[in-house]
This record gives structure tokens, C-alpha cells and sequence, in this order.
């Protein structure tokens, strides 16, 4: 009887592992402790605390090989409540560690911890972490480089080294005042101060010369930079003076490589690129700079960040130390070059080889047409005195439902069966009515304020058409989604024809992304298939949007195997 029971015992313990598809034994398992805390920086000759991880401003590098599991406790020190989520992981039934508040979890309060804990599964390239409640992640963000699985060569000529550049924003305010005033106002929040290379402003803004990041390189060698945009609230343009760009990858997928001058990234997008440095010593330095490309109707920061490139000086100009060189600047476009954003984007095509397939669905069980952009609310604060047009709020809203935020996370709801009172789930397929998006607004601006999902049963190939609208402006969104890696199928500008412009879909190697931009003044279609049950986010990264309501969840069901369902919750799962 007792070899019976281990026979069963050691069977069931073989079918666990083949359903986890032995992800877990072909990786490491590593370790990392998060302490979030307060630390005094200086910029701009202002020294201010901000919140960090570990006291790193940006935080700490995670290095991991595809297939690695990651174990990381982060232990909250701060006053504010905190979350952290892993931006681009898949996170494969484990939605209970991908970190956005109050959809996938609690926030971590004052003086308690929780540990994530995920398996990095089928992804290579550069990612990022950053804090997912209110705007500390204006702050609280670092790089997650993911090696390839070792003696697996990059799909590219191998770099002689390797550097994470992540810009930022900085704001001498207290950010978290800032939004708190906006939302009670109904009014815009002010702009930040700066941009960021590596956490440094650069030598262009007053006061900050010594805030400058250096790359030193040797002549003749090749050098990948893992560009991340983890500003708040800006897409960005960025250059090398005299230097051109190859781009090999975003988003944490492989691309068919193409030479760029420019490179544009939104808030939440990662690109790889290399660059070849000169064969010899020249007498000169180059300015690597990063400025905005904004479409919107509000205020922005035109200012331009700025890291500086200079070569290994050889000893003999060592010793001379009068050597003096020119520095040189990169030309960027203008600040609302969307002729040049569409241009860029349209290039960035799947590598789509037998090693590295693009896996576009190519039936769709699940259509969706999704209006994004911006609108109007009625004022609520205490003095019924709002900074909106004719006394409303500024709000934003996918197809004119601008989401409430829970109290109690919608991934606990749902996997509880206790989704009354906290969430429905007539999230609209399409918008409540049509109009010319893209032209004339209608009449009434007024959003409809809700917490609604959108179901999906397992395994559906889902299309997503996302309209911008001229409501207050027209403006371009870059729209993240959780839990899944998309196809870019096409994008144009008007509205979308549903009868004309799907016959221009490229189905064969279209980008595979986990944010894209949503033009300005027009439309993006992408696909995805629904194979990861749980609760998952998506949202618009410019994070004034997203704080006005640009946001909504996606509930995907169940499958019918056991491989197929989402796992119960940790038992260290934060409680709200």
C-alpha cells in the first residue's frame, strides 16, 4: 500500500513539473530584497527626499536569463502605501506578483512586506520596474536586463558592452502634492523641472553640470545602450551626436535590425540599440540627448536632457592636459513631428524567423473598438470650484468609461467570487455612440465614471482597434497592457474604416509590444491571445491620464486544464 501511495505521490509530483513546462528547472532561482525608503538627493542644487529602492536613485539593476525564477521582497519603510510592478514580464499565471494596486493586489502599507515571486518564460531583451500606485514611480523605477539562456547567442553582431539608459523626470515639488492638488482642482498638475539620463538632469539645464551622466568608450567597438522610458508624462526623442543607431529590439523582443539617427520612445517602452564608436581618437565629445515629442493641448516640458559620450583618452593625451574638445549635439526633431513618430514606428517590424516566430493569431473570436482620450467630469471638490472648462474636470476614459479605482484589488475579487459591490463586467465593446472622432467633438464632453471589466474566456484571440479622439485635443496615447505581449497589425490617421482598413493588416511580421502609441488624431489595431488567466491592466503611461481615468481591466477566465487556472494567492498577499 505504502508503494502504491509513492508511486502516486512521485506521478503527480511529474505531471506538476511537465505543466510548469520545467521552466523553473532550466533556470536560476535569484534573490533580491527591495527596501523602500527615503533618501535625500540633490539636483538642480536642490536637495529633496524622495522614495527609493535600496537608497539608488534609479534603482537597482535586476539581471536575470530567460527562464530564471525571481524571488524579490520588498519591505515598505515609507509612508506611503507601495506597489511594484515588473513592466513587460508576462507573468505567466502568477498575476498575483505584477504589482499594479488595487488590480492585482493591496498596496504594501507602512512597515510590511511582500515577496514576488515569478518565472521569466520565453522572453529575452530589456524591461523595467517601477512603483504602480499614485506617481511614486516618478522615482521608484530600474532596469530588468534578461539574458538570453546561456550558450544562446543575440540574433546580432555580440556588443563589447552593454548600458542601461533610462530617462526620467524631475520635479523639485513633492509629486504626490502635485497630483493630490490636480485631482481636487480638476485641473492640470504642473510640469516637472527636468528630464533625466541614469537619473541625471545633463549640462543643459541651469545648475546642473555636474548632475551629468558619463559613457566612456574605446574606439572600434560596439556598444549596446537598453533605452527605457520611464518618464511620467512624455514620449521621447533621442540621438547621439554623430553616432548612427541600429535598432535590434523593443519591448523585449527581437527586431528585424534598421539604422536610425532618432529613436522614439513613449513612457513605458524599452529599445535596444547598438552603435559602432569610431575607429580612432576623435577630438571631439558627443552629447547623447533626449527631449519630448508631444502632441497634446496642455503644457510640457520642451527641455532637453542630456548624458555625454567621450572616448578612452590614449596616454599621450592623458598627460596633456590642456586638451580641450568640442563638444557636439545631436539634431532632434520637433517637439510635434508626428510625420516622423509614424515613420519610425512603422519600420520596427518582428524578426519573425523559425527561432523567433511572430505568433499572430490570425483568427479573431473577440473584436473590440476602443475610444481613448480625453473628457470632462463634474466638479466635485468641497468649494464646487473647478479649474475645468465652464467649472468641470478634466477626466479621461476609454469609450466614455473613465475608470474608478477599487478598494478591494479586482484579481482577489475575482478569483473569491465576491465581485458585487467591487466590480461589473459590461466594460462596452464598442463606444456608446458613434461620432466623428477624430473631427468635431460632440456636444456633451461628460465621461461616465464606473469600475467595469471586460471577460474573456480562455484562449480567445482578441482584437483591439484604439480610436484618439479630438474630445479637449487629440493627442497621441500610449496604451500598456498587463499580462501580455500584442501584435501591432496597422495605424493611420482619421478614423478607423472597418471595411477598408483591415485589408492593409500585416498578419506576417507585425511588432510584438507590450505598450504602443496610440497616433494622434488616429487609430492602432492590435492582437493578443488571451492565454493567461487572472486580472489584467491596461492603461494609458502618460500617468496624468491614467490618473484621470484612462484605464480599464481585463478578466481572462479560466481554461479547462489544470495548467490553465490561476493558482490561489500567496499567503503574504498585502490586504487593503
Amino acid at each position: 500500500m505504502g508503494s502504491s501511495n509513492s508511486l502516486v505521490l512521485a506521478m503527480t509530483a511529474l505531471c506538476l513539473l511537465l505543466e510548469l513546462g520545467l521552466s523553473q528547472q532550466s533556470g536560476k532561482t535569484r534573490h533580491y530584497k527591495f527596501n523602500v525608503q527615503m533618501q535625500n538627493v540633490t539636483r538642480l542644487c536642490q536637495s529633496k527626499s524622495i522614495v527609493t529602492v535600496n537608497g539608488q536613485f534609479p534603482g537597482p539593476t535586476l539581471t536575470a536569463r530567460e527562464g530564471d525564477r525571481l524571488i524579490i521582497k520588498v519591505v515598505n519603510h515609507v509612508q506611503y502605501n507601495v506597489s511594484i510592478h515588473w513592466h513587460g514580464i508576462r507573468q505567466l499565471r502568477s498575476g498575483w506578483a505584477d504589482g499594479p494596486a488595487y488590480i492585482t493586489q493591496c498596496p504594501i502599507q507602512t512597515g510590511q512586506s511582500y515577496v514576488y515571486n515569478f518565472t521569466i518564460t520565453g522572453q529575452r531583451g530589456t524591461l523595467f520596474w517601477h512603483a504602480h500606485i499614485s506617481w511614486l514611480r516618478v522615482t521608484l523605477y530600474g532596469p530588468i536586463v534578461i539574458l538570453p539562456r546561456r550558450g544562446v547567442a543575440y540574433p546580432f553582431p555580440q556588443p563589447y558592452k552593454e548600458i542601461p539608459i533610462v530617462f526620467g523626470e524631475w520635479w523639485k515639488a513633492d509629486t504626490e502634492t502635485v497630483i493630490n492638488q490636480a485631482m481636487q482642482s480638476g485641473g492640470a498638475p504642473n510640469i516637472s523641472d527636468a528630464f533625466t539620463i541614469n537619473g541625471q538632469p545633463g549640462p543643459l539645464y541651469n545648475c546642473s553640470a555636474t548632475d551629468t551622466f558619463k559613457l566612456r568608450v574605446k574606439p572600434g567597438k560596439t556598444y549596446m545602450l537598453r533605452l527605457i522610458n520611464a518618464a511620467l508624462n512624455d514620449e521621447l526623442f533621442f540621438s547621439i551626436a554623430n553616432h548612427n543607431l541600429t535598432v535590434v529590439d523593443t519591448d523585449a523582443v527581437y527586431v528585424k535590425p534598421f539604422k536610425a539617427s532618432v529613436v522614439l520612445l513613449t513612457p513605458g517602452q524599452t529599445t535596444n540599440v547598438l552603435f559602432k564608436t569610431k575607429n580612432h581618437h576623435p577630438n571631439a565629445t558627443f552629447l547623447m540627448a533626449a527631449r519630448p515629442y508631444a502632441t497634446g493641448p496642455g503644457a510640457f516640458d520642451n527641455s532637453t536632457t542630456a548624458a555625454i559620450l567621450e572616448y578612452h583618452l590614449s596616454s599621450k593625451n592623458k598627460n596633456n592636459n590642456a586638451t580641450k574638445f568640442p563638444l557636439l549635439k545631436p539634431s532632434l526633431p520637433k517637439f510635434n513631428d508626428t510625420t516622423f513618430a509614424t515613420k519610425f514606428n512603422s519600420r520596427i517590424r518582428s524578426l519573425a524567423t523559425s527561432k523567433f516566430p511572430a505568433k499572430v493569431p490570425q483568427r479573431v473570436d473577440r473584436r473590440f473598438f476602443f475610444t481613448v482620450g480625453l473628457g470632462l467630469s463634474p466638479c466635485t471638490n468641497p468649494n464646487n470650484s473647478c479649474q475645468g472648462p465652464n467649472n468641470s474636470m478634466l477626466a479621461a476614459s476609454i469609450n466614455n468609461v473613465s475608470f474608478v479605482m477599487p478598494t478591494t484589488a479586482l484579481l482577489q475579487a475575482h478569483f473569491l467570487n465576491q465581485s458585487k459591490g467591487v466590480y461589473t463586467t459590461d466594460f462596452p465593446a464598442n463606444p456608446p455612440f458613434k461620432f466623428n472622432y477624430t473631427g468635431n467633438p460632440p456636444s456633451n464632453l461628460m465621461v461616465d465614471s464606473r469600475t467595469k471589466v471586460a471577460m474573456l474566456p480562455f484562449n480567445a484571440a482578441v482584437e483591439v482597434v484604439l480610436q484618439d479622439t479630438s474630445i479637449i485635443g487629440a493627442e497621441s496615447h500610449p496604451l500598456h497592457l498587463h499580462g501580455f505581449n500584442f501584435f501591432v497589425l496597422g495605424q493611420g490617421f482619421g478614423n478607423f474604416d472597418p471595411k477598408k482598413d483591415p485589408a492593409r493588416f500585416n498578419l506576417a511580421d507585425p511588432a510584438e509590444r507590450n505598450t504602443v502609441g496610440v497616433p494622434s488624431g488616429g487609430w492602432v489595431a492590435i492582437r493578443f491571445l488571451a492565454d493567461n488567466p487572472g486580472v489584467w491592466f491596461m492603461h494609458c503611461h502618460l500617468e496624468v491620464h491614467t490618473s484621470w481615468g484612462l484605464k480599464m481591466a481585463w478578466i481572462v477566465m479560466d481554461g479547462s486544464r489544470r495548467n490553465q487556472k490561476l493558482p490561489p494567492p500567496p499567503p503574504d498577499l498585502p490586504k487593503c
